[in-house]
């Protein structure tokens, strides 16, 4: 008998094969924006590899919006073509496409993981940064522009032309990133905002641009096609997010139209003490799921086809996405198939493989 995690799950008018998926990770391998052949094997790989939906790696809606010099971009129209190959291919291996749309906020500027993570200034290709107030990630770095009414506005408006450029490359599957202490986050935490505006201090100012951003997306993301929204459930930090406010917005993202939260945590604050364990954000996605009676996505130290199988089984969440796993084992969905004795899909180049 096929396991749980092999049963397909339609969303809107997208029917997903079974319920892994794969995490948008950043490459760093972009020059302005642009994809490359790296992009193109490394997410074709994974849609060969038997995921349902492949996420693509946080795609800035504008130039200042990267983490490094090194990320995707989609703020031009120049971005599409190379997607739609992209795209294309991952269609191919009966799987979809999906994109993460995103703005870094007071996190942009920073070199690659490889170069350091650095703080990078103009004079070594970096940037302003913006963020909801002047606070700075770290204290020693310089303090990021608290974007005004216009700033905001260039934000919708940045993510509306985004969602345009997304539907023309062929996405199948919108996510809108505000997790991971990126800009929407930093608006949703009293720790990073601390404005006296209407985007700032009570709960509803604070998710404020959130809503308002996803309604910018939906203006131009067709009705039919699934809308996610990735969140972290908590700061992990005293006086920060929280889950019950977690389940609160999603909640109102429910009745918004969003139709998955995908639920990480953390990454606000430099301060923040995670007690990081398998399965240890699943408990989120679990409460998210029951409270605010939408579907949710695990994510998290999930490395194992049981452990994702259970996952699944008993509830708790809907999907299961995986990030450094995938990393470790691009044929992640075949090699669960197998340790489950469930019935999936190869591609008949690599079916002699299968017994």
């Amino acid at each position: 008998m096929s396991s749980q995690l092999f049963t397909a799950i339609k969303i809107k008018d997208i029917t997903f094969k079974n319920r892994i998926v794969i995490s948008p990770m950043c490459q760093y391998s972009a020059t302005d924006g642009f994809a490359t052949n790296w992009h193109l094997v490394h997410l074709g790989a994974r849609a060969i590899g038997g995921a349902s939906l492949i996420i693509q790696e946080a795609t800035a809606v504008a130039p200042e919006g990267r983490i490094s010099p090194g990320d995707l971009g989609i703020w031009s129209d120049a971005h599409i073509e190379k997607f739609i190959e992209i795209n294309e291919f991952i269609e191919s291996q009966n799987s979809v496409p999906g994109i993460q749309l995103a703005h870094a906020g007071r996190k942009a500027s920073v070199s690659t993981p490889w170069e350091g993570n650095k703080k990078l200034d103009v004079s070594e290709g970096g940037w302003e940064t913006v963020a909801p107030s002047a606070i700075g990630y770290h204290d020693n770095e310089p303090k990021p522009i608290a974007l005004d009414k216009n700033g905001i506005q260039k934000v919708l408006t940045d993510f509306k032309v985004a969602t345009r450029r997304s539907v023309e490359a062929g996405y199948k599957v919108m996510e809108v990133h505000a997790a991971h202490g990126y800009l929407l986050h930093q608006f949703l935490s009293p720790l990073s905002n601390l404005r006296t505006d209407e985007y700032g201090g009570s709960f509803e100012n604070r998710i404020r641009l959130t809503l308002e951003v996803v309604e910018a997306v939906q203006s131009e993301w067709p009705k039919n096609l699934p809308l996610f929204v990735r969140i972290s459930a908590t700061d992990w930090a005293e006086g920060g997010w929280n889950a019950e406010e977690s389940v609160k917005l999603s909640a109102i993202l429910k009745d918004k139209g969003v139709d998955l939260i995908d639920v990480s945590s953390g990454a606000l604050v430099s301060y923040q003490k995670i007690p990081v364990e398998p399965n240890y954000q699943v408990p989120f996605a679990e409460q998210i799921k029951k409270e605010a009676g939408i579907l949710t996505g695990a994510v998290g130290l999930i490395t194992e086809a049981h452990q994702a199988a259970e996952i699944i089984t008993s509830g708790k969440a809907d999907m299961v996405l995986f990030a450094r796993e995938s990393l470790r084992d691009p044929n992640l969905a075949l090699t669960f198939a197998h340790d489950l004795n469930s019935e999936t899909t190869w591609p008949k180049q690599y079916e002699r493989a299968k017994k």
